[in-house]
This record gives C-alpha cells, structure tokens and sequence, in this order.
C-alpha cells in the first residue's frame, strides 16, 4: 500500500514487473483507465504505435472503491490480482497487462510497459530511438520525480512541510519546461516517450492537480510555452481521443473522498483546447 513517512506520501511499489513477451494477437489484454495518467500513457503510445490489434484494451469505469476499478461487464480489477497472486494487499492498479493464455497479470509496472511497447513490438513511430534513450531517461527520472509523481505528493501531503516541498518541485519542473519549450515543437527534436510522460500530467492540470490536490501557484495555462506545447500535443488524434475529462474529473473528485468529502464536482475550468 502506500505509506506517509514524516508527513510525505509514498507510492506503493509496482507488484509485477515481468517484461512484455513478444506481440502475439489475442494474448495480451490492457486494462485501462481514462481517468489514469499512467494508464493513458498507454492508451496514447498504443495508438501512435498502431498496434491495437496486437494489444486489446480494455477501459474500466472511472469510479473506483475498495474492490478496485470496475472492469465492463461488471467484474473488478481485484479480482485477476488476486488469481494472480491470492496473497497480495495493496491498491489494485491501472494499467496492467492481463496473459489471456496463461491468465495471469504480466506487468502492472507503469513506468516500463510503454518502454517495451515501443523496444519490442515496434510500430508506426519509434518514440524510443536508441541514440536518444539516455537523454530520454534522463528526462523522464526528472519529469516523475518533479511533475508526475510530485503532484501526488502535494495532493497527498499530511505536512504543511511535505506539501510546500512537493509544490516548490512541481513548479520548478513546470518553469524547466516552459524554457525548454520555448522555441521547440517537443521536448527533443521529435515526439518521443518524453512527451507522453508529460503530456499526461499537463492536460490534468488545470483541471486537477490546481485544485483538487492545491498546486496553485500558478495555472499551466500562465506558461505561454508550455500551453501551446499541451495543446499542440492534443491536437494529435492519439493524445485527444485518449483523453476523457469527464472520466478525469469524476474519478479524482468522486473517488478522493479523503480530499474532497463532499464529492462535490466543480465545473470548468473553462478551457479552450483548440490551437
């Protein structure tokens, strides 16, 4: 489960990380939520690779409770954790890749399953080129620890201390950004896995992270580079279609009873997503 220590929020480590095997039709099924960055990343990498007929997805209901996400037709995500492993405790997650031959979760590890998509199956695009992984990891130990996760950490903070520390990281990964954006299309001289990592954090901002888990600073749409840049990702039918605010704000104000009890929904922000 996730745990505080000294008032800072930790996620709850990934339970299974066995890599991918290779692509074969009908083996693999993804389970996915609209609602979950880490799962959109992905919906997104999936579709920009094309490989939808290799990988099924599966898109559960936005709202979750003890039992996990709600799987179409009524089942729960708890249960293929627990006849994969009738042992484990903790939270049930999205994305995870479900065996359909050998049912069993493969990998419930976020932070690699789009890395394997794009190292082994391939696919339309190549989000990954070899030349550029170093820079990619790079930036993407930066873009977690300072925007992806760190806005979970304010969220969830138990410490005045905790969260400013938290708040301080996010805003200075989003002032990063801005100056690197300005004046580039991406975040490297092509769309990469980078940009879908950020991607993820920085469409939900406006409309969560600024509110619901108090990163007010400033708003994303106060970053003029960093605006144009999200928008421009969006416009991309990969990015756009594979994102859902009504499933966004549903899950985080309806499901996070603990930071919003009145489960009340706010209208807006009134965004205009067009370029």
């Amino acid at each position: 489960m996730d745990a505080v220590r000294d008032g800072r929020w930790i996620r709850q480590p990934n339970a299974f990380t066995e890599p991918l095997g290779p692509p074969e039709p009908g083996r693999y099924r993804l389970y996915a939520s609209y609602a979950c960055p880490w799962a959109q990343r992905v919906l997104i990498v999936r579709e920009l690779l094309g490989i939808q007929d290799l990988l099924e997805a599966m898109i559960v209901d936005p709202i979750r409770d003890e039992r996990g996400w709600r799987v179409p037709g009524g089942a729960f995500l708890s249960e293929l954790y627990l006849a994969t492993d009738p042992d484990f405790r903790g939270r049930y997650t999205v994305p995870c890749v479900w065996d359909v031959k050998e049912e069993r979760i493969v990998t419930n590890d976020f932070p690699r399953i789009t890395l394997d998509l794009e190292t082994r199956w391939g696919g339309a695009l190549d989000l990954y080129p070899e030349e550029l992984r170093g820079e990619i990891d790079a930036l993407n130990d930066r873009l977690y620890h300072g925007l992806n996760n760190a806005v979970y950490e304010a969220g969830f903070a138990r410490s005045q201390e905790a969260y400013e520390e938290a708040v301080r990281k996010v805003f200075a990964t989003l002032d990063f950004l801005e100056e690197r954006l300005s004046g580039r299309e991406f975040l490297f001289d092509r769309l990469t896995e980078s940009d879908v990592r950020a991607y993820t954090t920085l469409v939900r901002f406006d409309t969560v992270y600024h509110i619901h888990f108090k990163c007010s600073l400033r708003r994303l749409t106060d970053y003029p580079a960093l605006w144009s840049y999200t928008r421009r990702l969006y416009a991309i039918p990969a990015f756009r279609e594979t994102t859902d605010f009504d499933h966004i704000k549903r899950h985080y104000y309806l499901t996070q009873t603990n930071l919003n009890p009145s489960r009340l929904v706010p209208l807006g922000p009134e965004l205009d997503w067009s370029l």
